[in-house]
């Protein structure tokens, strides 16, 4: 990476001209968590990606830096296939940490599709919606004792942590998908971040999902509005 860091992670080959698919997991996962995505993308024809975000999987880095440094593993991805498959048009699906990583990665020459699924708009609603889940109203107590540490043990200001303002900047179509269910990044913050793209874009909310794993929750609803999205806009 450009930071000095190392990261790894598997590509599968597919068809020429069909585009690839770079795929980034959530939190406390790492690649093995995309691999049924993984095998459904590449029997469709596409290149397909799988890389562990620093500080996961294999990759270097110690701490979890909530999509920052985690950027930087990001920008390494993107710049090996611009560099291995310059022909071939590049799309992203980032599942909650992975998304946040790609919107706070400044990449210099965006994706041409992103798939954002259950990404948080802010560190603030990040950690005082899990916060919520587990102690419910003391959160209003907790949270901004957690948020307080941010500086001091990662060196990160929270306003260096708001995805939803980069939203703007991403500069490729995007799908924007949450679960009606999901209590860490609730239906209202998946619309708050849905607000803030720039056309094309489109919403999906999952009925009955959760915080989870929406292809294997839904995976035909999920192969038909995921992978139709990415077919319209990176195959030839």
């Amino acid at each position: 990476t450009d930071t000095g860091g190392v990261v790894k992670g598997w590509l599968a080959v597919g068809a020429p001209g069909q585009g690839t698919v770079l795929l980034l997991h959530g939190v406390h996962a790492d690649r093995l968590s995309m691999l049924e995505r993984a095998r459904s993308v590449h029997r469709l024809g596409y290149t397909v990606l799988l890389r562990d975000l620093p500080g996961h999987g294999e990759s270097s880095g110690e701490r979890i830096t909530f999509g920052l440094a985690e950027g930087a593993g990001v920008r390494a991805a993107m710049a090996y296939l611009r560099s291995e498959l310059p022909a071939e048009k590049i799309g992203v699906i980032g599942s909650s940490l992975g998304g946040a990583a790609l919107l706070l990665a400044q990449l210099l020459r965006p994706a041409d599709a992103a798939v954002l699924e259950a990404v948080f708009p802010s560190i603030e609603a990040a950690v005082d919606n899990r916060v919520r889940v587990r102690i419910g109203p003391l959160a209003r107590l907790a949270t901004p004792l957690l948020l307080w540490q941010l500086p001091w043990r990662l060196g990160i200001e929270p306003a260096q942590l708001r995805p939803v303002d980069r939203m703007a900047r991403l500069a490729a179509p995007v799908l924007v998908v949450g679960g009606m269910l999901d209590r860490h990044t609730p239906p209202a913050e998946t619309r708050q971040l849905f607000d803030a793209a720039n056309e094309p874009k489109t919403l999906w909310l999952v009925e009955g999902a959760a915080h989870e794993d929406l292809h294997a929750f839904a995976p035909r609803a999920y192969e038909e509005k995921v992978f139709g999205f990415l077919a319209r806009h990176l195959r030839r």
